[in-house]
């Protein structure tokens, strides 16, 4: 028996351009229009005629691609990027900007596995792969050259024309939408995306012939270190998606902080992050530059801290249990714990954070060295939150145990948050009883800082990510604790009752880098006194070796600032 055969319907290029434009317009930017109904909300009309000249720009631009060769796949490519933003938009609450670019490019196979949901597969089957498939399907019908051109020039124009008419018409009420909320345009698809992505690649592609210039060659280490009679540890925790509002030691009712709060750690309850996700808060936090001047380019052309401390003779490693040091660690021992075969902690190119404790044991019985140990946690890395903890942690039930979050409750995925909160209490607590261990043959010290909140659905919001100018503070108030032994305490002169008097001051990411070279005891004029958060209380070795607060820039020229403490710390790229 002979099949008929379907007629495949034939359509017009410039029709097949206006269909897809209105599609795109409609079906893949829901999270657009849900935020551009709320900023129009007294200016209806503008809202209309902003939608109205949208749609005949992307016509504009759709129309020119009606080429024969050309156009079915421009046309599909545009629909995936579409619907795959929209539906990490729409679910997530995300903004596909330069930095999520970013942070895409850099993750790993595991961490994005968690993204690949059966949600994810059926969004994309339903608003890419079908529509997708019309479009091969028909047949285009396509003028000779010239007379093509013609009449994409003329209808290009006209849609320019009345796109432009309608926005001068509306230009106060649009304008002013566009200028207070800067989100807007980086939510409609597929130009935020495609946007973002051309950015992400300009800055890779100026970055290929990098030169990273010295910082802090005049390091050395002070009085009270060579004094302290055994060698100085600091450990710094570098933590994960830790939001400060669901620690218990910052007022949370829920106990998420048990061990901690038995050891009496100090704990600073007003504490900024320099961005919304690693790629952005991880190197900033290790750079000498304060948020105020950070740019990726900065931190990748300078050295950072851990360069520092090797000028001064420290001895650095970073021990990974994420997804990299984002360039901080490369110049310096780096050693990845997610590669690790046969350990009951590690599953699929994951490792709960317990995977640093036992080098870590060993590393400080071994301590001949004045070191800074960085410990760069897995921590509250979502969407899994249930992947990073153990059974012996999973207090608050029930948990949401997928990492398709809409599935679950707010209780549900709060209690899977939790319970990542009360596993890095412990893992914290036993840094820190693992430097009390071994105080008998080392003077040691934790700090510990999270590089971003999360939003846990919250307005709507989830993950983290959100551009900073408009980023809750689920996202951007971060814990920052830190722990010292009595040795570390009685060489170094910290005083941890002064210090916990002074934790309800403001503090940040600025803070880090300076409070890191204090804990070292390291001398450098790229030292700043006031954005160490400790050097208030801790006593000096003697005058003469107090370091100054700052320098003037020979070359950068560009004055410091910092929530963390009034006095500027300036500083010149390649003179030190």
């Amino acid at each position: 028996m002979k099949i008929p055969r379907i007629p495949r319907p034939e359509i017009g290029s410039i029709s097949l351009s206006a269909i897809v434009a209105l599609y795109l317009l409609l079906a893949t930017n829901n999270s657009f229009w849900a935020h551009a109904s709320v900023y129009f909300v007294h200016a209806r009309t503008s809202l209309l005629a902003f939608a109205a000249a949208l749609y005949l720009a992307l016509f504009a631009i759709l129309t020119p691609l009606s080429v024969k060769y050309l156009m079915k796949p421009a046309l599909v490519i545009l629909i995936l990027v579409s619907a795959t933003a929209a539906y990490f938009a729409d679910t997530f609450g995300i903004i596909i900007d330069r930095d999520m670019i970013g942070n895409a490019a850099v993750t790993t196979q595991a961490e994005a596995s968690h993204l690949l949901t059966f949600s994810l597969a059926r969004h994309l089957l339903v608003y890419a792969v079908l529509p997708s498939i019309l479009i091969v399907w028909v047949r285009v019908r396509h003028r000779r050259f010239l007379p093509k051109a013609a009449v994409n020039f003329a209808f290009v124009s006209v849609s320019l024309l009345v796109g432009a008419g309608l926005i001068y018409a509306n230009f106060a009420t649009v304008a002013y939408a566009l200028r207070e909320h800067t989100d807007l345009m980086k939510r409609f698809n597929p130009s935020g995306p495609l946007i973002a992505t051309v950015r992400y690649g300009l800055s890779t592609y100026r970055e290929r012939n990098l030169v990273v210039r010295p910082l802090g060659t005049d390091a050395h280490q002070g009085a009270r270190v060579a004094a302290a009679g055994k060698p100085v540890v600091v450990v710094v925790v570098a933590g994960e998606t830790a939001r400060a509002m669901n620690f218990s030691l910052n007022g949370y009712e829920r106990e998420t902080n048990p061990e901690l709060k038995a050891l009496g750690v100090v704990n600073y309850r007003n504490t900024t992050s320099c961005g919304t996700a690693t790629a952005v808060s991880l190197p900033c936090m290790f750079s000498v530059y304060p948020r105020s001047q950070y740019s990726d380019w900065k931190a990748r052309s300078t050295e950072n801290l851990v360069n520092v401390l090797t000028h001064a003779g420290v001895s650095v490693s970073w021990w990974d249990n994420n997804t990299g040091s984002k360039g901080i660690a490369d110049l310096i021992s780096f050693a990845s714990q997610t590669g690790r075969k046969n350990s009951p902690l590690c599953n699929n190119g994951e490792c709960l954070d317990e995977i640093l404790l036992g080098d870590l044991d060993r590393k400080l019985g071994a301590a001949t060295s004045n070191s800074v140990i960085v410990l760069h946690q897995l921590g509250s890395h979502g969407p899994s939150y249930y992947l990073r903890y153990p059974g012996a942690f999973r207090r608050f039930t029930p948990d949401c145990r997928t990492p398709e979050l809409m599935r679950c409750s707010t209780a549900e995925l709060v209690n899977a948050y939790d319970n990542t909160i009360l596993y890095t209490d412990h893992i914290l607590a036993s840094v820190a009883r693992l430097l009390e261990k071994h105080q008998d043959r080392i003077a040691g010290a934790m700090i510990y800082m999270s590089d971003h909140g999360e939003s846990l659905g919250e307005n709507g919001l989830y993950l983290h990510g959100a551009p900073y100018v408009i980023a809750p503070k689920e996202q951007t108030q971060v814990p920052f604790i830190a722990w010292f032994s009595e040795p570390y305490q009685a060489a170094m002169g910290v005083d941890a009752g002064c210090l916990a008097k002074d934790a309800d001051k403001p503090k940040s990411h600025d803070n880090l880098f300076h409070t890191v070279l204090g804990m070292m005891d390291v001398e450098t004029r790229v030292y700043n006194r006031d954005l160490d958060a400790f050097a208030a209380c801790t006593r000096p070795a003697n005058k003469e070796h107090q370091p100054a607060p700052g320098y003037h820039a020979a070359q950068n020229g560009e004055p410091a600032s910092s929530a963390g403490g009034p006095q500027e710390a300036r500083w010149a790229p390649g003179v030190l």
